[in-house]
Order: C-alpha cells, then structure tokens, then sequence
C-alpha cells in the first residue's frame, strides 16, 4: 500500500478533509453543468464541451439528476433548475410513452430495448427528486415502480430481470451482477422514499444471492455474469474483455460497490427495525480486502486495474475513475462501521492516488480512465461523461450509512 504517511487530517471526520471534500464536490458540479442539452443530459468531451453530435442519454441523464437532486438538498444555488430539466426529460422524450418504461436515448433512438440498469438509475432519479421536491418527480418514481415491480423483478429469482424488447418480449437469457447491484442501490433510496420495508427486503435478496452465496463461494470474487437460470457464466465476453458494461473476469472496483452497498443494507435494516445478517458485514470486510490483495498495485504500478481473470492475474490494465470512487467510498464505510485503522490506511491511500492522477485541475472533473502507466487515456471511455461516481464519492465519507443518500442531506 502507498502513501501510509499522508496525515491523519485527510481521513473522514477532519474539518479540513471535509471542507477539501466540499470544494471538489462544488468544482465536479460547476464541470458538469455544461452536460444540459434539450432532451436531457449528454456526455461531455475531456475538455468539459458538448460534441457536435451530442445526444440526451437516459443514463446520464438520470445520474445527473440524481446528482443535481443531492447537490439541491445541500443548498447549492441553481441546481433545482437542472432537477427540474432531468425530470421533465425522463417523463417526456426519454420515455417510451406507448409500452412503458425508458429507452437509453430519445424516442429510442438507435435501440429501442429496455435494461435493468437503466430503469435502477430512473428510479433513483426519481426517488431523490422527489425527496428534493421537484415538481413531477412523483409521477417519475410511480411510473419508475411500476415497471420495476411488473416488468422487471422477479420474485422466484429474488432479483431483477436483465433486459427486453421495447414492447417487453423476447426477454434476454441473461442475469447480471451489474445490474442488480445497481437495483440494490435503488432499493434502498426507495424504501426510504416510500416508507417499504419491502425494499429492504429484496435488497437483501439480491445481495444474498449474488454476493453471499455466488462471490462467498468464489472466493469473495464478484461473478458478473449468468445465465437465465443463475448458472455463472465465467467465460462470458472472453473475446470482448474491456467491454464497458459486461466484462470478462472480476471486476475489483464492483468488489468494492457492493462492499459499500451491504453496509448501507446492514444500516438500513437496523434503522427500520429489521434484523440484517450477521453476513452483511463480514461480507462487505472480505470482498474490500480481496480486492485490495488482489487489484491494487497487481502489475507493478500503483491504482486498480479494471479487471483480473479468475487465477487473479491482469485482464484490462487500465485504471477508470469510477472503482477508485467507489473504493474510497467502501473505505470510509468500513471505517465508519468498524472503526478499524487499516480502513483509514486505505482511504488515505486511494485518495492520495485519485488526486495525484485522476483530478484534472487543467480542463476540470476526472479523468475517466488512464493507461497501465497512468497516464490519461479514453480506449475504454472517452471524454468525461459521469459526474455520478466522484460526486458520491466526495459526499458519503461525511454521512451516516443510512439513511440513503439523498434522505441523509435532507435530514441535515
């Protein structure tokens, strides 16, 4: 592990950490308001600029308003304007008016098909709208709802189904981590919108089916991908293995997002009067110590690689943003909840890397990705289109691990 020496002082809890926490937060915000085209919110370049060809996607336009949503609730000036606009983009040209549900870019332009991932990102959207008061956010999260509890949850799984056909046929022959873990989250922000601890519940089952027992006995190595039955598919995408969204191997940064998640479960359970497992916890210890042996500094250098095959050895070298977000996020929990100081060794270690090489001060917000050397790169992901993961990851080492995000600023 490097940079150990870094002082106490930026470990959650110091004033001074927060308040650097707090700046890059605003400075993450300010980037990402050039991303309002519109039908929504679309990707910028690595310059912070709309492409020529920039198009509203429902992915980013969820997550920014969920973010904007957050940004709001901590009284940030003109950010409800862009609450407003994300909601009204995900009632109107980002959804599908005649089947139900959301496409991934305007009136289904260039697919038409209808995934999980998205629809968790609309519903938590939707729920942190509504909890910033957005006129029409209600009817966004009843809508969102609906289609989760009738198109994509399955009962007798205990988890979501993958994806469809615009009209809801030909449904995929697929189950995948990704996008239940992404339900999870959502989840989780609806039970406290709602007030169901039904939530909750499936929550729980889709932690307990994919990590409990499919990562537990894998090693705390998160399997990705299965098929319609839950058989795990450990060759899938051999061919494509920097795949963005699916890709072979275990993917470290996902090890360390669940390991957040089954805390804030864990969390959520005690706050409804639930009795969570004592699994959660340990869990959440094995796959963030797993995948810091296994990813962190694997090849020689310093920062996470973006997946290993299953001897854990280097599939795709490069480094992205978002599992070094997520890992400092899941190290700030695990110290949150154990108070145990090799957590706070942790933290100061991945965010000493993430201001060394991820935050550009020049043109703004991170680097998306960079080379087995460091270096900025965009082989994997081009420009700097998600604020969602570095603005999470700024705001949760100062919050309690439930309630939910935006619930939890509300309360403050």
């Amino acid at each position: 592990m490097d940079n150990l020496d870094l002082p106490a002082g930026s470990c959650p809890g110091s004033p001074a950490h927060a308040a650097w926490l707090q700046a890059e937060g605003q400075r993450l915000l300010s980037f990402a308001k050039a991303s309002r085209v519109p039908q929504g919110f679309a990707g910028l370049d690595a310059q912070g600029k709309l492409p020529c060809d920039a198009i509203a996607e429902t992915l980013i336009t969820a997550r920014m308003t969920h973010c904007f949503a957050l940004a709001h609730l901590q009284g940030v000036p003109g950010c409800m304007a862009l609450v407003e606009h994300g909601v009204a983009a995900l009632r109107g040209p980002l959804h599908d008016t005649l089947h139900g549900g959301w496409f991934a870019r305007p009136n289904g332009h260039g697919d038409s098909g209808k995934a999980a991932y998205l629809h968790a990102f609309v519903a938590l959207a939707g729920s942190s709208a509504v909890v910033a008061g957005t006129v029409g956010a209600r009817g966004l999260l009843q809508d969102a709802i609906q289609i989760i509890e009738t198109r994509f949850w399955c009962d007798a799984e205990g988890a979501m189904r993958e994806s469809f056909a615009r009209d809801w046929q030909q449904p995929e022959a697929y189950r995948g981590a990704n996008s239940n873990m992404h339900a999870t989250e959502a989840f989780l922000a609806l039970a406290d919108v709602t007030g169901d601890a039904l939530w909750l519940q499936r929550a729980l089952r889709i932690a307990e089916r994919v990590i409990h027992h499919h990562a537990a006995g894998n090693g705390m190595r998160v399997i990705e991908h299965f098929d319609a039955h839950w058989q795990a598919l450990p060759d899938y995408n051999r061919d494509h293995p920097a795949d963005q969204f699916r890709p072979y191997g275990s993917t470290p940064g996902h090890a360390f997002e669940w390991a957040r998640l089954l805390l804030h479960l864990e969390a959520a359970c005690h706050r409804a009067a639930l009795a969570p497992p004592d699994w959660l916890l340990a869990d959440a210890q094995g796959l963030f110590d797993n995948a810091c042996r296994q990813a962190w500094h694997v090849d020689g250098a310093p920062g996470i690689v973006y997946t290993l095959d299953w001897q854990g050895r280097p599939v795709v070298r490069e480094r992205l943003h978002w599992a070094h977000a997520e890992a400092s996020a899941a190290a700030a929990a695990l110290l949150r909840r154990t108070g145990e100081p090799h957590y706070a060794r942790w933290y100061r270690c991945f965010w000493a890397f993430i201001e060394t090489h991820f935050i550009d001060l020049e043109a703004g917000s991170w680097h998306h990705q960079l080379d087995p050397c460091n270096q900025p790169a965009a082989t994997l992901w081009a420009g700097k289109p998600d604020l969602y993961h570095a603005y999470q990851a700024v705001l949760l080492p100062n919050l309690a691990l439930a309630p939910s995000l935006a619930s939890n600023l509300a309360a403050m």
